[in-house]
């Protein structure tokens, strides 16, 4: 029963959602779409012919949009252990990006060459319990930058999902550590219930 319930509070929120309509419009995958164009739009992450890896991307809105702004000359990669639909100017890599062959992949995709951003709207399956998803969603955050680290170029970007709690503020300093500058962004987009948050880690040192 509580299940049921709580599959009906998703539907009607997911109607009255304005980013969920406008998604549907603007035939973009899902709402999450908004919280990168309004990050885009403040920070100027995109430009033509840039190498993009977008981790976590299915199902694809992220993509879409990134697709777009780095134009056919720009190189875009995305990582998912989910399948994908095909999008335009895209190489979907189906696979764990934390596994040595996938990683494989991703640099042979870019010619053994240097990423200028990396960025990943990762969340891990909640178990509902508070500790374990904080743990799990760190984690997710670690691993991203361990990739970071080894595909960037100097002066390269990352951008990386949070949920606000314990270690948030560890994995800042380590952000500090690599990168010259680390902004925190919290879009109009996300839920106003939600814990999540974005951190922009820009310029990283080699």
């Amino acid at each position: 029963m509580a299940k049921s319930s709580s599959n009906k509070h998703w539907l009607i929120r997911q109607q009255k959602d304005p980013y969920v309509k406008q998604a549907q419009q603007s035939h973009y995958r899902s709402r999450a779409v908004y919280k990168l164009i309004e990050i885009d739009e403040k920070d100027h992450l995109f430009k033509q012919g840039q190498t993009i890896i977008d981790l976590g991307a299915a199902p694809g809105s992220w993509s879409q949009y990134v697709s777009k702004k780095i134009g056919k000359k720009g190189r875009l990669i995305a990582i998912d252990i989910l399948p994908m639909d095909p999008i335009a100017n895209t190489l979907f890599i189906k696979g764990d990006f934390t596994e040595q062959p996938v990683v494989e992949q991703c640099l042979q995709a870019m010619n053994h060459g240097k990423a200028d951003l990396v960025i990943s709207d990762m969340a891990p399956n909640l178990s509902g319990i508070g500790a374990t998803d904080q743990a799990r969603s760190l984690n997710l955050a670690e691993l991203s930058l361990d990739l970071a680290k080894s595909v960037l170029k100097q002066g390269g970007h990352m951008l990386v999902k949070l949920f606000e709690g314990e270690g948030t503020g560890v994995y800042r300093r380590e952000l500090k550590e690599h990168f010259g500058k680390v902004i925190v962004r919290k879009p109009k987009a996300s839920r106003d219930d939600s814990r999540e948050f974005y951190i922009l880690a820009r310029t990283f040192r080699l």
